[in-house]
Parts: C-alpha cells; sequence; structure tokens
C-alpha cells in the first residue's frame, strides 16, 4: 500500500486532520471536516505523493469517515474558535518535539458509588442479568465518586484521580501534582515546562482564580512553567482526553455496577486500547471545600503571562524564584 511505501504518511495525515476531528467522542466513527483535496494538498506541501482518493482510504483506515463541511451543535461557536483550535495545535507540537511533556486534563462525569445500573451490556450467563437498585438514589456510606482525568499525548497513558469530596480547582491541581509524582517526573525528568489542555468551564475553567492560584503553587513545587491552553467554550467534547481516555473507559465498565471505590480503581486501570492505551488510577480521599475566594491581591502575586493571542485563554505560569 502507498502508505508502506512512504513513511510516515499516515502519521502526517493524523497531525493535520487533529484540529478537524468531529463525531461522538465515544462512537467508533469519527468525521474531519476538512476536504480529502484539501488534505492531499497540505500532504503534497509536506513532500507526500498522493491523491485525494488515496486520502479517502487513508481516513478510512485511521478510522474516519469524510464528510461534507456542515453545522453541527457544539454549543456557542466563538468566532476564534478554529484558531484557537489551530493554536492548541501548534502549542502541542511545540511542545512535544521540545521534549516537554503535554497534558490533556478534565475530569469525567460524577458517578454513584453501590450497584446501581450501569449503562450497557456485557456477556453473562443467559437469564443471570446482575441485579441493580431500581431507583439511583446515593447510598450515604459510598456516595459518588469524581474521577479527574489527566492524558499524557505523547505516552498514550492515562490517570485517574478518583475523588470522594468536591470537584474544586484544589482537587484538579492535586490531581495534575499525583500524575507528575507517580509517572510524569520519572519519564520527564528533563522537563522544564508543561503544557496543560483543558476545557474552557468547570474545575479547571479559564476564569477560575483558585485554579491559577493552585498552579502558580504547583509551578513553584516543580521549577517548571505551566502554560495553559483552554479549549473555546461549547467544545469541550473535542478535549482529547475525551476521545483518547474517558471514552474508553466508558466502554469497559459498560454494563458493571460500580459496586465500591476498589472495583471503580480495577475497572478504570483495565481500560486498555489496540493501540497501547494504560491507565492508572488513585483514590484521593482529601477534603476539598467549596466557595474558596481569592482576592485581587492574591491574583496580582501570580506570575502569570498572558499570550497575546486570546490571553484569556492562554498563559503561562511561571515559579516564582524565592519560593522555588
Amino acid at each position: 500500500m502507498a502508505a508502506d511505501k512512504q513513511p510516515g504518511l499516515l502519521d502526517a495525515l493524523g497531525e493535520i486532520i487533529q484540529s478537524a476531528i468531529r463525531g461522538d467522542p465515544e462512537a467508533a466513527l469519527l468525521w474531519v471536516s476538512k476536504s480529502q483535496r484539501h488534505l492531499a494538498e497540505v500532504l503534497g506541501e509536506r513532500g507526500f505523493a498522493v491523491s485525494y482518493k488515496l486520502v479517502g482510504r487513508l481516513l478510512r483506515r485511521l478510522g474516519f469517515s469524510l464528510q461534507a463541511n456542515r453545522k453541527t451543535r457544539e454549543g456557542s461557536n466563538h468566532p476564534d474558535r478554529d484558531a484557537q483550535f489551530e493554536h492548541i495545535n501548534q502549542r502541542i507540537n511545540e511542545f512535544q518535539a521540545a521534549g516537554q511533556p503535554v497534558i490533556s486534563v478534565d475530569t469525567k462525569k460524577k458517578e454513584l458509588v453501590g450497584d446501581f445500573k450501569n449503562g450497557g451490556r456485557e456477556l453473562r450467563p443467559q437469564g443471570d442479568p446482575e441485579p441493580v437498585r431500581v431507583h439511583d438514589f446515593k447510598i450515604p456510606e459510598l456516595g459518588k465518586v469524581a474521577p479527574y482525568g489527566i492524558y499524557d499525548i505523547a505516552a498514550n497513558t492515562g490517570w485517574i484521580n478518583l475523588g470522594i469530596d468536591h470537584d474544586t480547582a484544589a482537587f484538579a491541581v492535586e490531581s495534575i501534582r499525583r500524575w507528575w509524582q507517580a509517572l510524569g517526573q520519572g519519564r520527564y525528568p528533563d522537563a522544564s515546562r508543561l503544557l496543560i489542555t483543558a476545557d474552557c468551564g468547570g474545575s479547571n475553567g479559564a476564569r477560575v482564580r483558585l485554579w491559577k492560584r493552585e498552579l502558580q503553587t504547583l509551578a513553584n513545587e516543580t521549577g517548571m512553567a505551566i502554560t495553559v491552553a483552554h479549549h473555546p467554550p461549547g467544545t469541550s467534547k473535542w478535549n482529547r482526553i475525551e476521545h483518547r481516555l474517558f471514552a474508553f473507559i466508558t466502554q469497559n465498565w459498560r454494563g458493571k455496577p460500580l459496586l465500591t471505590h476498589q472495583v471503580i480503581i480495577q475497572l478504570i486501570g483495565a481500560t486498555t486500547t489496540r493501540t497501547g492505551l494504560a491507565v492508572q488510577c488513585q483514590l484521593d480521599e482529601n477534603s476539598y471545600p467549596k466557595a474558596i475566594k481569592i482576592s485581587d491581591a492574591e491574583m496580582a502575586e501570580i506570575n502569570i503571562t498572558f499570550d497575546l493571542f486570546h490571553g484569556d485563554w492562554n498563559y503561562t505560569i511561571s515559579p516564582k524564584k524565592s519560593e522555588i
């Protein structure tokens, strides 16, 4: 096949379409909004000999279908949405080329712990379905869990910090801290910078003051400058962690009641894919109080640099030398 005769062709195509991926993150079929002719042209500029028909075959090989450009329901359509997608991909390429870590982060949907129905099916002996509760009322002694995920894009590995308290910015940054201590610093011993791609809202939202203050603490502790690139409003499902980690966790535990914390940890840890995804999970029993207020004075102390392009979405928090 042509792809086998041109080393790097499939990887180049996959890189080009990253900013144009559409579809349900949990579906087996995805599609791209760029035309086959446009993709062939860009590949040609990179030195590959391809036709638009070959691009179509390669897309199918990568698990994509090509459909005409059309409006889709992605929430609000910010005028700089596509430019921000391109900006994020440029930053990812820049950091990876320099050997610096890049992670995609988010909180997965909170889940009830106990013998509750979980969507989907699993293979069991005929006539022997798993018995579960009729009503989904929280069991006080078990409560809910908030799985905060970190997806290492280059390594294709996931880390889940399984919280049992509130999903706050302090919890989000503690999850990143635990990933760094358990996996990141060993994988990137010479790292001086960290790139985080995150949603625009939630506990790691662009406007959350506590998120920035906690990142300053983490930067001070690690000595790394932490760059954050937020996805535009209304596009959270296109965050890489949704497609490459959370979707597979959901598929892996479908039809299985999340009986205990240990069961959830085991199910998450057993998540794998044909492309080599590996996932680790750890229980976080800390408390994370809500409604912590960060004053203007505290914000002024944060060593933050805003990018020229959409500084509200793109910024870097550097270590404070006096506190390292």
